[in-house]
């Protein structure tokens, strides 16, 4: 086997520099940005993408933060890199828990998300088509951004308007961003796409369809990619953590550091060349994308959602130690700790799941994520966000936020009797306690706290659009044929028991699935880990 091509990797350091490059139109807190790459309001969040850059570069994390892609034989960056096997998930799954164990929220796998998605959905347009055209078109572009080692954000959400009524009769028709003329160089857009992820510092937007488009909707029916700094986009955003605030208990200690922007992104006729365009008007297949990007994203989400409960888990442990207990003598912590672990390692189980599951799209060689599996994992991880909250609030006690704000700690007349009283293990410094006291408000009971809890709770489409999709794919079909093959609901020709015809109308059972079962305990590339039973052993 020839080795693969060596990496054109970034460091984070690279990956600041790139920023400067681009000149977008960018507004935060009622003012124009001048440089994204310096302001400081969006440094948290670059500080998490950056991160993403150097762990690839590290000796230790290569292998799980790049891989080799098929369609050039070029070592890329992780969250660029199209999945052609179960392994593939789970690497991809790992590298999102590792990369958001530091950052809590490392935002560049969505990248990773969107990419797999259009490169589904150009496959099962040429296979309708019978050509080529636009996995071609998709390959040349993910080539590019790979041998440049882009971060992309992905403009899907629109502000959608009156909520009950479809693209096509929005009284705004710039609600949802649509295309508005065609002409042999490429395609012009318009309209509004909420809630971008990073939108100020990524490098390019994939503009998506985020819901499945009838025949009428078909100008809103577009995909595509666009530059930061194209003509016509507006971005306002959000700031990035709490970088340089003074709150009640000082700077955040975390989220000073770490954090996330997301953006309106208003398009006011902006041009896009059609290399950039992997499709505008085939409403047909905008469900497909926009499933394909969900299941992926969910499947993401649990990897970034588990490096915080990582951050949950260690911060609690540390308080628990620092107010003097040991939670394996405590009962009622120890009971508080592993429920913590075990809210954090379910989700993350149905992330393996879902990887051990997966299988390759019927149109090419992309491995998706199970469906079930994947949204399971989110729902899970998106109710039980406030579990999460609620336990380390338990096992860190009320100091948390009843305590005296950090200029005490240089007060003469305060700070000594405050480190002797505000003491509780003789072996913990009281800085140390208080330290951890006040990252734990940061993370769970400030603005970030709440910030992570909306995200966790609606990052990815709601928890109804979940258990609207696990109700969807599930195979109870399967399981009341179980039942009734128990109960001798059909006989068959020698008299033994045999499942009931299947009815394709009858509702319950519509959903069915093969069982399934190990194959060889491991996995080659394109090869699922989990196989489908032959047909003979299904009843």
């Amino acid at each position: 086997m020839n080795a693969p091509l060596p990496a054109s990797l970034m460091s984070g350091a690279d990956y600041r520099e790139s920023l400067r490059r681009y000149s977008p139109n960018v507004f935060v807190d009622g003012r124009r940005v001048d440089s994204v790459a310096d302001e400081a309001a969006f440094l948290p969040g670059i500080n998490a993408i950056a991160l993403t850059y150097d762990y690839a570069l590290k000796a230790k994390y290569e292998p799980l933060m790049t891989a080799v892609q098929h369609t050039s034989g070029k070592r890329v960056n992780r969250l660029s890199h199209i999945n052609t096997s179960s392994g593939d998930l789970l690497n991809k799954l790992e590298a999102v828990r590792l990369v958001c164990q530091e950052t809590g929220c490392a935002q560049r796998y969505l990248t990773h998300d969107a990419l797999n998605a259009i490169a589904q959905v150009s496959a099962r347009i040429d296979d309708a088509r019978g050509s080529t055209e636009h996995t071609a078109r998709f390959h040349e572009y993910l080539h590019r951004v790979q041998d440049q080692d882009l971060t992309l954000g992905v403009a899907m959400t629109d502000a959608k308007g009156d909520r009950s009524r479809r693209p096509h009769e929005q009284a705004n028709i710039d609600s949802y961003l649509h295309v508005v003329e065609r002409n042999a160089r490429g395609i012009v857009i318009s309209g509004t796409k909420a809630i971008v992820t990073g939108a100020p510092y990524v490098h390019e937007l994939l503009v998506m369809p985020c819901r499945n488009m009838g025949r009428e909707d078909a100008d809103f029916a577009v995909c595509c990619a666009v530059p930061l700094d194209a003509p016509g986009l507006t971005i306002v955003a959000r700031p990035a953590g709490r970088p340089g605030e003074k709150l009640e208990h000082g700077d955040a200690l975390f989220s000073r550091k770490y954090g996330q922007s997301t953006g309106v992104c208003m398009f006011d006729k902006v041009f896009v060349p059609w290399e950039r365009v992997f499709y505008a008007g085939e409403w047909e297949h905008s469900g497909h994308l926009t499933y394909s990007y969900a299941t992926h994203h969910r499947h993401s989400c649990i990897g970034a959602r588990a490096g915080f409960g990582d951050l949950l888990i260690g911060a609690g442990a540390l308080m628990c130690e620092a107010n003097g207990f040991d939670p394996g003598k405590e009962s009622h912590l120890r009971e508080q700790m592993v429920e913590l672990i075990t809210i954090t390692e379910s989700f993350f189980a149905c992330g393996v799941a879902a990887s051990v599951y997966g299988k390759a799209d019927e149109h090419c060689e992309v491995f998706m994520p199970d469906p079930v599996f994947s949204n399971i994992g989110k729902l899970l991880l998106a109710t039980k966000i406030y579990d999460m909250h609620r336990i380390a609030h338990y096992v860190s006690g009320g100091l948390i936020v009843t305590l005296p704000g950090p200029d005490e700690d240089h007060n003469p007349e305060t700070a000594a009797r405050l480190s002797d009283v505000l003491r509780a293990n003789p072996a913990i410094p009281y800085e140390q306690r208080i330290e951890t006291a006040r990252f734990i408000e940061d993370l769970t009971a400030g603005y970030q706290g709440g910030w992570y809890s909306v995200i966790s709770l609606h990052g990815g489409g709601s928890p109804a659009a979940m258990k609207q999709e696990i109700w969807r794919n599930y195979p109870v079909g399967s399981k009341v044929e179980l039942v009734e093959r128990i109960l001798e609901r059909g006989i068959a020709a020698d008299g033994s028991p045999a499942a009931a015809p299947h009815d394709p109308a009858r509702a319950i059972t519509r959903n069915r699935q093969p069982g399934k079962c190990c194959d060889t305990g491991c996995t080659t590339p394109g090869q699922p880990v989990m196989v489908d039973l032959p047909a003979s052993l299904r009843t």
